[in-house]
């Protein structure tokens, strides 16, 4: 099936056969459903913590950090063209002539309207005066149709503001009386609000695009010593791309490669999942995960940095015992039952992980390797907010291939919604995912965990896509946060809905929760 330059190119990725194997299977077989037992609601799989109740996590972590080595991973990939959409399809119509350019206020354009409408409300506007003024157009014409395609080229493309090619994290948000903040920024200083150790020092770690890098390099070294001296800290900032090896195989639609014109074979990045590589890499005690584009201006930082320092508490408050538990189970090969009891309780009471049909009636030994196995894992803390109508993932209760059920992040695309039942449980989730996490990827004993033995491979999934005017077959890795962490111990924590404010279309920036005041 595939020839010796084949095998070179897979070589090169740093990709194996049996990996391009596995893959062509699940192409052929596809990706097995998740089975959900409930949603994961307040008091049965998420820890509800009042503003009072989180202070006390707050300032268990305040106090017993030092020595810890703590980082802040943020995923930062890829250009935010899906942010500008409305804006792109609306200058191309220009542009083509194909369309009637219809009034201000028309349906079919009420977010390009909304954008021209609101320009000056945006963090980018001097910047964008400024290039438009350069070009000899003045930004007070925005209600000019016929110069609309001179502002929006300035805005969107190379040579002017170029914002339709750059990442999230280096477009700006935010105005501030000093200058307007970048996203990029906006981490910088959260990580200064509640990711300095004792030494003064925040650590963060930015996975960026290779062509985005040196972009990304650039904006740090300008604005680094500012906040350094603002929060009177030290920053220890780097980077990582998303590894060639985590690639995926594309297929035409028979499950073959895809073959570009050359001959080669059509790989495709696999999702944010790929990035568990990355984070395998870091070594870390305890480790803030937060995407790029969920960041809020200054005044309503308060409420984030108290929850996330509250996070980490409750992190620590479950290792505490995972650790003490782990510690007598190393020490002893014989139990008594009110201690196997105790291990018991915590692991489904509180850890909520249910065992097998049957358990009960285990022999010790096996009962105690059971106990081992699941508490030492990876342990992470996840936020989760109300839902207010987020198309996503959420918390619920699932069963896994050994037949534990335990708590999970489940997307819509892991359920049977053809199954009226998976359906109605999908439906009666009451929280939704915003990824905020907070992570611990050592064990009792100080050792880093390989995180790739935590993941479940089943849970990736299948996509049509196109390329050169083909159509292609991708296949995503299990998700970050989704099937590469479905073997972790996982604590859902409900937080107020104010910490969770993503942008993911440009006119995200004119909520007022994105706004100077």
């Amino acid at each position: 099936m595939f020839a010796e330059k084949d095998l070179v190119q897979f070589g090169e990725k740093g990709i194996t056969l049996e990996t391009i194997r596995q893959q062509l299977s699940n192409f052929r077989k596809g990706f097995p459903f998740l089975t959900i037992i409930k949603p994961a609601i307040t008091d049965d799989g998420i820890l509800e913590i009042p503003e009072k109740k989180a202070y006390i996590y707050q300032q268990k972590y305040d106090n017993e950090k030092d020595g810890l080595m703590i980082l802040k991973f943020v995923p930062a990939s890829g250009a935010a063209t899906r942010m500008f959409k409305a804006l792109f399809e609306y200058y191309n119509e220009i542009k083509s002539r194909k369309a009637i350019i219809s009034q201000a206020g028309s349906e079919a354009n009420t977010s390009v309207d909304e954008f021209f409408e609101q320009l000056d409300s945006f963090a980018f506007y001097d910047d964008l005066a400024g290039i438009l003024k350069k070009k000899n157009t003045g930004i007070e014409t925005i209600q000019d149709v016929s110069l609309q395609t001179k502002i929006l080229d300035a805005f969107l493309n190379e040579g002017g503001m170029n914002y339709g090619s750059l990442p999230k994290g280096l477009l700006k948000f935010h105005f501030y009386p000093e200058g307007s903040r970048t996203s990029l920024e906006e981490h910088l200083v959260e990580g200064a609000l509640y990711g300095c150790d004792e030494k003064g020092v925040v650590s963060l770690h930015f996975t960026v695009s290779p062509e985005h890098m040196e972009a990304f390099n650039k904006k740090v070294d300008e604005v680094m010593v500012f906040y350094e001296k603002k929060y009177k800290i030290n920053f220890f900032i780097d980077y990582s791309i998303q590894k060639p090896s985590t690639d995926t195989i594309a297929v035409d639609m028979e499950n073959n490669g895809f073959r570009l014109d050359d001959g080669s074979i059509f790989f495709r990045p696999g999702g944010h999942g790929a990035l568990l590589e990355n984070l395998d890499d870091i070594d870390a005690d305890i480790i803030f995960v937060k995407n790029i584009d969920n960041v809020v201006p200054d005044r309503l930082k308060e409420t984030t940095t108290l929850y996330k320092k509250a996070l980490a508490g409750v992190l620590m408050t479950f290792q505490e015992r995972i650790f003490r538990y782990l510690k007598l189970l190393g020490e002893k090969e014989m139990m008594e039952d009110s201690l196997i009891e105790e291990f018991n309780h915590f692991l489904e009471k509180e850890l909520c992980v249910v065992p097998p049909e049957g358990y009960r009636t285990w022999p010790g030994e096996e009962t105690l390797s059971y106990l081992r196995k699941k508490l030492n894992r990876p342990v992470r803390v996840c936020g989760m907010v109300k839902n207010e109508g987020e198309s996503g993932g959420g918390p619920f209760w699932a069963r896994n291939i050994d037949g534990t059920t335990s708590l999970q992040i489940v997307e819509s695309s892991q359920i049977d919604l053809d199954n009226p039942e998976q359906k109605l449980i999908f439906d009666q989730s009451t929280h939704f995912n915003p990824v905020d996490l907070v992570c611990s990827i050592k064990d009792y004993q100080g050792d880093k965990f390989n995180l790739l033995e935590f993941r479940d491979p089943n849970t990736g999934f299948i996509s049509v896509k196109s390329k050169d005017g083909r159509d292609l077959k991708a296949q995503e890795l299990p998700g970050l946060w989704n099937g590469a962490m479905s073997d972790w111990n996982t604590i859902f924590v409900e937080v107020p809905i104010i910490t969770f404010n993503p942008v993911k279309t440009i006119n995200d920036l004119l909520r007022k929760e994105h706004q100077s005041d």
